[in-house]
């Protein structure tokens, strides 16, 4: 059946990304909302808006229930979920189809398999994927964990199985730390998450977070986009993007991204999807499987052309790839920088009223935000209010065109990162494209 409205089952600037891409298909937009972002943009753009509960996100966004009642009062064919909230949980995606839905996303199974980082490595090294060496799956016997880590050689991490964003990791430099440190890793894995388990990888000193962007039909079929480079982060948060990698050769990216669309293809992945690597020394190593779009997908349509929500919405419709593999071209650079509200220095958040607001624009300048003056952000959900993608025909006219564009951004009666952006692209290690996934980190400690 052909998709003639769509519920957008998130908020900000990715539920107004989804409206526009629908609305350029000629499909009409069902917006969820709680009652804090009553006034959000893309409830005031959708066709249909349907308040779903209060501001907390357990009764809004994570409100399985409410959201497939908003999508039956409201005749919705589709629910797109996103990134975040409800985007990577196999249930949902399962109970939406059960609705005799549409659900834009990969299939159930595939969810629950990438979801799960165990069997996720297990799956990925089967499919062919490179593994960091470590545990085949969960570690609980220490005499066990001392082998494994004897054979990784250590430096190694513990990590939950569960979870993410650098809760239940610890990194071990000795076997008489082992078993304490699992013990705590556990514990926080359990506490975050509700799962104790952990696994051990051999910690790798100071690489890069490299990902392909993939799209599968379903059906046998795969491709990939090319690579972003993420490794700018901040507590396991990445701050700017770009792609391509500075440091990822041409003949690499056409070897491993082969590799990654042979491995989804193989598995008959649907839709969008990104696998994650850590890249030292000129070897790639698996870390995980984003079973959805990412925050930081305008880069790669940015280089190749191709508009990434359409394709996935075009996918769960039925429809097969609308692009080749050897039809898709890299061209030029694109930098995505993510723009918070918070402190620049401290980075506390600081929600409230924007008193005015003005979009930087220009060729190739590219804003996605729910913002305008008089709005006023939530201190309830994720602080980050717009993304800047800024494309160029080369790295250095890239950064020289962002530095322009983030002068012209005005974002006035909040604290935004805006100024941490600036300093960062003047520095020399960023310009020489030299930076790991530590630099940043280590950046901004010394000015603590």
């Amino acid at each position: 059946m052909a998709i003639k409205r769509l519920l957008i089952a998130n908020r900000g600037e990715i539920a107004l990304r989804i409206h526009r891409a629908a609305h350029e298909m000629g499909i009409e937009t069902v917006a969820v909302h709680s009652t804090a972002d009553a006034d959000a943009m893309h409830v005031r753009l959708a066709d249909q808006a349907v308040c779903i509960g209060p501001p907390a996100a357990k009764d809004s966004y994570l409100n399985v229930a409410a959201i497939i009642s908003a999508a039956e009062i409201t005749g919705a064919d589709a629910i797109h979920p996103g990134y975040g909230f409800l985007s990577e949980n196999a249930k949902f995606a399962e109970i939406v189809e059960a609705h005799g839905l549409i659900w834009i996303g990969p299939k159930p199974e595939h969810i629950r398999t990438m979801g799960d980082k165990i069997e996720a490595k297990r799956t990925a090294g089967a499919l062919g994927l490179p593994l960091v060496p470590g545990s085949d799956g969960a570690v609980s016997d220490v005499e066990e964990a001392k082998a494994i880590a004897e054979a990784a050689g250590y430096p190694v991490i513990i990590k939950a199985a569960s979870g993410g964003g650098g809760r239940g990791m610890k990194v071990c430099t000795s076997p008489d730390q082992l078993e304490t440190l699992i013990q705590q890793a556990g514990s926080e894995a359990k506490a975050a998450f509700g799962d104790a388990t952990v696994y051990i990888e051999k910690y790798l000193g100071n690489p890069r977070h490299i990902e392909f962007q993939i799209f599968g039909d379903g059906n046998g079929q795969a491709i990939h986009l090319g690579e972003r480079d993420c490794s700018l982060q901040r507590r396991h948060q990445k701050v700017l993007e770009e792609a391509p990698s500075p440091v990822i050769s041409a003949a690499e990216r056409d070897r491993m991204g082969g590799v990654v669309a042979k491995a989804m293809a193989d598995m008959g992945y649907r839709g969008a999807g990104t696998i994650e690597f850590l890249w030292e020394n000129g070897e790639f190593y698996f870390i995980e499987m984003n079973t959805r779009l990412q925050v930081e997908h305008p880069v790669t349509e940015a280089i190749t052309g191709v508009d990434l929500v359409r394709e996935q919405i075009r996918i769960a419709d039925g429809k097969p790839l609308s692009v080749k593999q050897d039809e898709i071209e890299f061209k030029g650079h694109a930098i995505e920088c993510r723009i918070n509200a918070e402190d620049p220095f401290t980075f506390a958040p600081s929600p409230g009223l924007v008193k005015s607001y003005h979009a930087a624009g220009g060729m190739h300048v590219r804003v996605d935000s729910g913002l305008y003056a008089g709005y006023k952000i939530p201190p309830y959900y994720d602080s980050m209010i717009a993304k800047l993608i800024v494309y160029g025909r080369t790295r250095e006219g890239c950064i020289m065109r962002l530095r322009r564009a983030l002068e012209e951004m005005v974002i006035d009666g909040v604290k935004t990162s805006i100024p941490l952006h600036q300093r960062l692209l003047n520095d020399p290690t960023f310009l020489d494209g030299g930076y790991t996934i530590k630099y940043l980190e280590e950046w901004l400690a010394k000015d603590a």
